[in-house]
């Protein structure tokens, strides 16, 4: 194996490892969807509070999975 196709697959398989933090990302997305809708339907006067809050949070859960898949593409496309 040459050292270009060494470097290519430490490359990939990098890019492939910083994906993993995209999975924690949809975990925490779905326990807090879960939790959001469990407490709606304990109290459904408390629903306009309870869903910005949950928006808010999917939104800053969804920038590490973002984040990861950056540093993935840096990976791959930059030399």
């Amino acid at each position: 194996m040459d050292v270009q196709a060494a470097r290519m697959l430490g490359t990939l398989i990098g890019a492939g490892l910083a994906m993993i933090g995209t999975i924690g990302a949809g975990l925490g997305i779905g326990m807090l969807v879960f939790g959001a809708v469990q407490a709606m339907g304990r109290n459904p006067d408390a629903t306009p509070i309870i869903q910005t809050n949950m928006i808010l949070g999917i939104a800053f859960t969804e920038a590490i999975a973002i984040y990861s898949l950056v540093i993935a593409l840096i990976l791959v496309f930059v030399k």
